[in-house]
């Protein structure tokens, strides 16, 4: 999309360029995909202020910011102070981002079954760990009806911290066949540690006498994942 020089809009409007080629028309024409970011937020603030259109207005923010990002990260404050972008501006644009977030967090409808293939439960727990700069090691519970998660430990992975007792209380409580271990590693890296493979080893073995298996053991990262099954590690 060209940029244009504020010193050179202050009349440009919208409404100046062709109607098939206005962010609202395009978007139903083509869909939401085919809108840049900026056209996207000239949609979402409808106007720009006097003497300054919405079309600048929306370079400003992404400008300033650096990337939607950034952008979405931003306080109602840091928001409301550039030109164009008051209160009510502000908190349209906080909405909206939230309710992207919490739509990536919501958890896909997965019957228990379902869950025995990684790449499902790398798209189930995703949301939750990926910006964690700790560890964090959670147990999703399968019965033969439904499924359930619990945070287990924060910190990385050792006997001392992750704990068989720990591990499988929940799994005892809510009387689960299997289970599927998941924990994250911030360092971007999914191969299993030396402390990895320890301490699954010794939860195996503890499921054995439990008489609860191990389904998988996976390890997570923002744009990967490293399955302990797949990788016969856990035979």
């Amino acid at each position: 999309m060209v940029k244009i020089k504020e010193s050179s809009v202050k009349s440009f409007t919208i409404h100046d360029l062709p109607f098939e080629e206005r962010p609202r028309e395009r978007l139903v024409k083509f869909g939401e995909q085919a809108l840049s970011a900026q056209e996207l937020l000239q949609l979402i603030l409808g106007r720009g202020i006097a003497g300054e259109s919405v079309v600048v207005t929306a370079q400003k923010l992404l400008s300033q910011f650096g990337s939607l990002q950034k952008l979405a990260e931003a306080s109602i404050e840091e928001l409301s102070s550039i030109k164009g972008i008051g209160l009510a501006k502000a908190t349209q644009i906080k909405a909206v981002f939230e309710i992207g977030r919490r739509l990536s967090t919501q958890a896909p409808p997965y019957k228990s079954k379902e869950l025995t293939d990684p790449k499902k439960v790398y798209q189930l727990i995703k949301s939750k760990l990926k910006d964690y700069h700790k560890e964090h090691f959670y147990i999703i519970v399968l019965n033969s009806r439904n499924w359930s998660i619990a945070e287990v430990s924060v910190g990385s992975l050792n006997a001392s911290i992750v704990h068989p007792r720990e591990v499988f209380a929940e799994a005892i409580k809510n009387k689960a066949a299997s289970v599927i271990f998941v924990h994250n590693h911030p360092s971007g890296d999914p191969e299993p540690s030396e402390g990895d493979l320890v301490v699954t080893k010794r939860l195996v073995e503890a499921g054995k006498i439990l008489e609860i298996e191990i389904v998988d053991h996976v390890i997570v990262t923002k744009d990967k994942f490293f399955s302990m099954k797949q990788k016969g590690i856990l035979s």
